[in-house]
């Protein structure tokens, strides 16, 4: 494909919105141009049903900011897709449907494992939505505060790692999701040590939208 991505972060961490646009031009194909653009309001990191309403409001009122071949909205719970998708005449993708379809392609099983306990409601209405929940083997959440975790970059790898070991061992898992555009780099390092696919919620949304913008 030839042509831009505007990659949203619906959470206000400029430095967020920096990884994930690494990560999604490392993901595209050549000739792709990838730039990004935060949320100017709400939440530094989306850990509540609240946070992703606000979240929404704040995607939404980038809308018409936004000139573009193609969308991604870089939150798992991809808030403000919706919106998008009504008001503006591109496609645009949420990185957590990218991941789930990617995890269940070929029928596979899959887990998805997170930081945001109160966030589990939500992601398994969104698993449902797509139409995949008997193909969900389990979603696995660390219990720790999710802000404190993801500031702590050693630990959220090593929690996350054993969050995944415990998907294939216990829930027999065939691959995996990390959720959460904030959990790229914990999820890119955990790819290289796991036993089953680990699947990048951003480089997952970059191939799908490649996909439909190409």
């Amino acid at each position: 494909m030839m042509g831009s991505i505007c990659l949203i972060n619906p959470n206000t961490s400029a430095a967020t919105t920096d990884l994930m646009v690494e990560l999604a031009r490392a993901a595209a194909a050549p000739g792709t141009s990838i730039f990004g653009r935060t949320a100017r309001t709400g939440p530094p990191l989306i850990i509540d049903p609240h946070d992703l309403d606000v979240a929404a409001r704040a995607v939404a009122a980038l809308a018409a900011q936004i000139v573009s071949d193609g969308v991604i909205v870089a939150a798992f719970g991809d808030p403000g897709v919706d919106e998008l998708r009504q008001s503006l005449g591109v496609p645009v993708v949420g990185i957590g449907e990218a991941a789930v379809r990617a995890a269940a392609a070929g029928g596979r099983q899959f887990s998805i494992v997170t930081t945001t306990p109160l966030l589990e409601g939500s992601i398994r209405a969104k698993v449902a939505a797509h139409g995949f929940t008997s193909q969900l083997a389990s979603i696995r959440i660390s219990q720790q505060d999710p802000v404190s975790l993801t500031g702590d970059p050693v630990a959220l790898q090593a929690v996350l790692h054993g969050l995944v070991d415990r998907c294939v061992a216990e829930d027999g898992a065939d691959a995996i999701v990390i959720g959460g555009g904030p959990l790229a780099a914990a999820a890119r390092a955990i790819a290289l040590l796991a036993d089953v696919p680990i699947i990048e919620p951003v480089p997952a949304a970059v191939a799908w939208i490649e996909c439909l913008t190409a």
